[in-house]
């Protein structure tokens, strides 16, 4: 059996920095059950704030530069939003 301990470390060390303003992309597409339609997208989760390496986006602004109509997967949903917002770092809210 373990022993519960209230002085031991946590699993992951989290960093001090400045906080990111956002919600992971990947966090706002597991809110969703798959296939989904861009409008349905747009009317559950369009006023979510998601991170991209440009800075804090809503996914309605990012959704009216994807060509798409129709996700038949969670993969194709990020596969388009991330084809708009790029990969990389993401600025914290002081850079």
């Amino acid at each position: 059996m373990a022993e519960d301990e209230d002085d031991t470390e946590p699993a992951v060390e989290l960093g001090e920095g400045e906080p990111v303003e956002g919600a992971p992309l990947a966090r706002v597409a597991s809110r969703l059950t798959w296939p989904q339609e861009a409008s349905n997208v747009r009317r559950k989760e369009g006023t979510a704030t998601i991170r991209t390496p440009d800075g804090p986006r809503t996914l309605d602004s990012v959704l009216d530069d994807v060509d798409e109509t129709y996700f038949d997967t969670r993969q194709t949903f990020l596969s388009a939003v991330r084809s708009v917002i790029g990969t990389g770092p993401v600025a914290t809210a002081e850079e």
